[in-house]
């Protein structure tokens, strides 16, 4: 059995990051699972309130004392809205990775691409048979 949680109303990528479709506003960050794999993070860079994100692009980098990892998006919008606190202090991303330390709210050209990633069970699957 696992430690790390999936949480059900998430849709995962292959890559760790999640989202959580609210209207249409989106929740970006990244899973415990990666922050596990990452270990101590030191540096975060997110794009500007207003960019656009396309889904499957990169839209920053996660680093770590271990290595730097593109971060992908798993919806196109506009970023509507970023984590100034995790830019400041990135290891906070660890304390709380589902809830304060989300990355970005993008307000999403079209809902249903949520759908395309991964559910919970799906996402536990993949990174747990690793």
């Amino acid at each position: 059995m696992s430690s790390f949680e999936y949480p059900q109303d998430l849709r995962y990528l292959d890559t760790h990051e999640y989202v959580r479709l609210d209207g249409e506003i989106a929740t970006i960050g990244i899973t415990e699972f990666a922050v596990d794999q990452l270990g101590d993070i030191v540096f975060l860079e997110l794009p500007e309130i207003g960019d656009a994100l396309a889904k499957g692009e990169t839209f920053g980098s996660i680093e770590s004392v271990k290595a730097v990892e593109d971060l992908s998006s798993p919806v196109t919008g506009t970023v509507i809205e970023r984590n100034e606190a995790l830019i400041d202090s990135p290891e906070e991303v660890a304390e709380d990775p589902y809830g304060e330390g989300w990355f970005l709210k993008v307000r999403v050209n079209d809902p249903d691409e949520v759908n395309d990633g991964l559910t919970a069970d799906e996402y536990r699957a993949q990174v747990e048979g690793e």
